[in-house]
């Protein structure tokens, strides 16, 4: 028997027809979605993929496999959906997609805490700065650093992420105008402290770019350049100051997303509770005023 996870990946890269794409879709690395299309391969005995150096094209088999295998995800998601509506029991597993900061330091923390509560319901949280696709299995509930707009889901605002610009103390003895910086890709132009910081550059250059923002943090404490930080990272490292430069990056919402069919199943609110207690104990992330917005689609 074939393992469902190898059969979910493979139909990613049919329908996106590169590892790199599969792979961003997925939230994972190139390296996974090729093993598990190995694995796949290796458990039916046909081959699957040509693997070329810039894309994946399907083999005939794989064309087959992928046209049989197709309606098997709406399938298995409508099973999944179903078991968390019908369960009244808080067990099983919860899938996570949240923003790295808050998974590692606002959430993980907490996880023990849950678990005594929640002994039978396990969290898999996946820490990504993307926006997690809800509607193709990657996660139950996300949450985001902007406002859904799909129609299908029902979000509500939990909290604000605030940002700063950070050096270490040698770095920011520098003159403004010798600052060289450190930054996302330009795949997450999108974020909003991000492009605040594209316009402030003001023609100084970035010199390092990666979307690990832990990456970014141990760049600046070792004199790569400035960085915009969450202040739950900038403000506690004691290798790193902030800098004041008389207007601070742009908060950010932080918004809890569901669906309206998983939202009153027990297992997701008691998941969506915990989360919305995380956020609002941590003074970084908490709104001023302790309110929050709801937003129904």
């Amino acid at each position: 028997m074939y393992d469902w996870q190898d059969l979910r990946y493979f139909l990613v890269l049919a329908r996106t027809g590169s590892l790199s794409g599969a792979a961003s879709e997925l939230s994972v690395e190139h390296a996974t979605v090729g093993r598990r299309v190995t694995s796949l391969e290796t458990a039916l005995g046909l081959k699957l993929i040509h693997r070329l150096p810039r894309s994946s094209r399907l083999t005939e088999d794989g064309k087959t496999i992928a046209m049989l295998a197709g309606p098997m995800v709406d399938c298995a998601q409508t099973v999944e959906a179903y078991a968390l509506r019908a369960s009244s029991a808080l067990s099983g597993t919860v899938r996570l997609s949240v923003p790295p900061t808050i998974g590692n330091y606002c959430i993980s923390p907490h996880m023990r805490s849950f678990r005594e509560s929640h002994p039978s319901l396990k969290i898999v949280m996946e820490g990504s700065p993307d926006i997690a696709p809800l509607d193709r299995g990657v996660a139950d509930i996300a949450i985001r650093m902007v406002k859904p707009q799909e129609g299908s889901l029902v979000a509500r605002r939990i909290g604000t992420i605030r940002f700063g610009l950070y050096a270490n103390l040698a770095y920011a003895a520098r003159p403004p105008g010798q600052w060289e910086f450190i930054a996302y890709d330009s795949s997450l132009d999108h974020v909003r402290h991000q492009n605040w910081l594209r316009q402030f550059l003001d023609s100084r250059p970035i010199v390092f770019e990666t979307n690990d923002v832990i990456g970014q943090q141990m760049a600046a404490r070792n004199g790569v350049g400035v960085a915009v930080l969450p202040t739950m990272i900038g403000d506690t490292d004691a290798e790193l100051v902030r800098l004041r430069v008389g207007f601070e990056p742009p908060e950010t919402g932080l918004w809890l997303v569901t669906y309206p069919d998983l939202r009153r199943t027990p297992s997701i609110k008691a998941v969506m509770d915990f989360l919305v207690r995380c956020v609002s104990h941590e003074p970084h992330y908490a709104d001023e005023d302790g309110s929050s917005q709801n937003r129904h689609g």
